[in-house]
């Protein structure tokens, strides 16, 4: 009988990478991460935010690399264990009750306490969603996340597979199969 509890999916090792950024993570917990990153999108016209909410839930579910959370073992090196489910960190804030005129700054002070936040890497998922609404038809949607769970070259794939799920209705079978992360590591 295997001795992994059912929550936990895989235990991984860290990529050479990850274990560099992993250490200035966690070597200073009080200032700012620089490994916390963001991107956002202004999205005009109508949208329907329960289903994009249903969108970055099918993602999380899509990607085990998305539910991880770092542990140290008592050796002292550091393992992943992925997730078999961790809950969707969604957030909604409603800017129309605001004059128009302070919208904008109070978008943008929204974005950068949450960037300012910092992530537990011993806590799942290290990624969050934000949508703000900032018009009738006018909302901004903010990826916040660990640069642990993803590079620069993962973050346009996600995204746009972010928009074909919610195209879809959370259809995965629209999308190509998802590379595990384990496949990455055996590469390397």
């Amino acid at each position: 009988m295997s001795r992994t509890p059912r929550k936990i999916e895989d235990i991984l090792s860290l990529a050479p990478l990850q274990e560099g950024l992993l250490f200035h993570s966690v070597y200073d917990e009080k200032g700012l991460d620089p490994y916390v990153v963001q991107i956002s999108f202004d999205i005009e016209g109508a949208l329907d935010t329960a289903a994009l909410r249903t969108a970055a839930k099918a993602l999380l579910a899509r990607h085990a690399n998305l539910r991880v959370a770092f542990r140290q073992r008592k050796n002292g090196d550091w393992a992943q264990l992925v997730m078999r489910e961790v809950p969707l960190p969604w957030t909604e804030t409603d800017l129309t009750g605001l004059p128009e005129d302070e919208r904008a700054a109070a978008a943008d002070a929204a974005v950068a306490a949450d960037r300012a936040t910092r992530f537990d890497v011993t806590r799942p998922p290290l990624l969050r969603f934000t949508l703000i609404r900032t018009g009738t038809a006018l909302h901004r949607l903010v990826l916040t996340n660990h640069h642990l769970l993803m590079d620069g070259w993962s973050l346009p794939v996600l995204m746009g597979e972010l928009f074909a799920l919610y195209d879809t209705g959370a259809d995965t079978g629209s999308l190509p199969p998802a590379r595990p992360y384990r496949d990455y590591l055996a590469w390397l």
